[in-house]
């Protein structure tokens, strides 16, 4: 990370409440194709999420805790923070001498953008302004959110107009928060109704409903200089598994996620 950090941009995307078993199933599948093109091994990773909710999680996600590879370790981190006794910091981590890894990468030089979707990030209170207050530019609006059965596409538009804005030799870190999979997400499934409610079915059309746009973005985050790209999500969630519904709480449906990072190259010299 300390040859990328400086000379790529960086994407980083959570697809919220992404559940690891239906990504995996999907894309054995081939029901979502635009994402297994850019997956090595056209596979998901699985992981252990740091949290069971979207803000614990990417509390300490931007504080360089990553899902944890679903196997015994250590795990060596992309980022991490300054500390004393780190024993998941090495020679290729990125460490930042800041509270956060989006202040870090602003002090290397980066704009940081962070288009939310889920309601820590809509800015509307306190509460909602914690985590994109650490950005330099956040950007939120209804149409972003869980409720809006066109978010991603939304959110992609708001996406190009910040790549088309940047100086050619500005470094973007861009971050969005993809609220497609968080419930509802009923009416990503053709013939259920707000009455049928939320189910695993729905929660799958729903990473299909993000997988036929994910190729516009991927385009344009590419367009100025080769990117590097962390795709994962934050928690997965329960539709009644052993009796549990929703999330915030201690079900391997919660805590196993899919992760994979990547480069996507670019055909423009490098800035």
């Amino acid at each position: 990370m300390n040859d990328v950090v400086g000379r790529d941009d960086i994407l980083f995307l959570t697809l919220d409440t992404l559940r690891h078993d239906v990504a995996d199933e999907l894309c054995a599948a081939g029901r979502t194709p635009h994402l297994a093109r850019f997956l090595p091994g056209g596979t998901w990773q699985r992981r252990h999420a740091p949290g069971n909710f979207t803000y614990a999680s990417h509390q300490a996600m931007f504080a360089g805790f990553l899902p944890t590879p679903a196997e015994p370790g250590p795990h060596p981190r992309l980022f991490a923070a300054r500390f004393a006794g780190s024993e998941t910091t090495e020679g290729r981590t990125f460490v930042f001498d800041a509270p956060d890894l989006v202040s870090g990468l602003a002090d290397a030089g980066y704009r940081t953008v962070c288009i939310g979707g889920v309601g820590f990030f809509n800015q509307q209170g306190p509460l909602g302004s914690v985590l994109p207050g650490l950005f330099q530019e956040s950007h939120w609006e209804p149409e972003f959110g869980v409720t809006s059965p066109v978010s991603f596409e939304a959110q992609i538009e708001r996406a190009e107009e910040v790549v088309e804005a940047l100086s050619p030799d500005q470094r973007l870190f861009l971050f969005i928060n993809v609220p497609a999979l968080h419930q509802p997400n009923w009416f990503h499934l053709p013939g259920a109704t707000e009455r049928s409610g939320d189910t695993r079915e729905s929660h799958a059309a729903a990473l299909e409903y993000v997988d036929r746009h994910i190729g516009r973005l991927f385009t344009a985050v590419r367009s100025r200089r080769r990117c590097f790209v962390i795709v994962c999500s934050d928690h997965g969630t329960t539709y009644g598994d052993d009796g549990y519904t929703g999330h915030r709480l201690g079900h391997e449906a919660v805590w196993t996620v899919p992760y994979a990072h990547f480069f996507l190259e670019s055909d423009e010299a490098p800035a």
